[in-house]
């Protein structure tokens, strides 16, 4: 039986594994995937020793930059990116080669691009630093807007949250939530932003798919922003990691 997974930590509510493991039950594949909660990136090796059977993982937090060390090949779109999401698996003899993809920026782009309007948004703000931002970034990007990190910290390149002003809204009406801020448990919370500079040409993307509705979203939505929560990014980006792993 052929094996998949998803390495991270911590690992609680999944996505991966209950819409593979459903798509195996409900398309008769001989396959399975489990969840590989690993504190450190280095236990990957272990990972891929124990599972003589593995053809393919899914790449979370904290490790979508860290894993990058470890693989034989990475795409050129993963390697501009700088983040690794999905990982092809294939064994060659006694050896393991393991190829790297980025399946965020196929499944982000996808359901953003039809909210955008060229004659509106042309610049966004990206919430957060981390390897799905990058993704993000790098999506944006190719759909033709400028774009700038938010960033709680003084980083080169980054904006602080406390330095942006009504003004900057309206000029940067795409923003996108890369951070986990409102994700259950934590559903009180959201990115300090002024949402009261907000109307209906402000697009709010949240990453975050629980809850369907962030904070985030919410307060935007009472001045007219339009808002769109993770969901269908994870499935788009589901159906790209299948493709990855089975590319001829």
């Amino acid at each position: 039986m052929d094996k998949y997974g998803l390495i991270g930590y911590p690992l609680g509510h999944s996505f991966s594994i209950s819409y593979f493991n459903q798509k195996f039950h409900d398309e008769g594949i001989n396959a399975v995937y489990e969840n590989f909660e690993i504190p450190e990136i280095d236990a990957l090796n272990e990972v891929l020793d124990s599972n003589p059977n593995l053809k393919g993982l899914n790449v979370t937090i904290p490790y979508k930059e860290k894993v990058m060390q470890y693989l034989d090949t990475i795409s050129p779109e993963a390697r501009a990116i700088g983040a690794v999401n999905v990982i092809r698996v294939t064994h060659e003899g006694s050896k393991i080669k393991l190829k790297g993809y980025n399946s965020d920026v196929i499944g982000f782009t996808k359901s953003i691009e039809p909210m955008l309007d060229k004659k509106w948004h042309k610049k966004a703000l990206i919430l957060g630093t981390g390897g799905a931002s990058k993704a993000v970034d790098f999506g944006l990007r190719n759909l033709g807007l400028e774009t700038v990190f938010v960033s709680r910290y003084e980083r080169p390149g980054t904006i602080q949250y406390e330095k942006i002003r009504p003004e900057d809204i309206k000029e940067y009406n795409v923003i996108v939530n890369c951070t986990p801020l409102g994700m259950y448990p934590k559903t009180e919370e959201c990115p300090q932003l002024p949402y009261e500079a907000m109307d209906s040409h402000t697009i709010l993307y949240d990453l975050i798919y629980n809850p369907d509705e962030t904070l985030f979203m919410k307060r935007g939505a009472q001045y007219g922003a339009q808002t769109k929560n993770g969901l269908e990014m994870l499935l788009l980006q589901a159906f790209a990691s299948w493709d990855f792993w089975h590319e001829k």
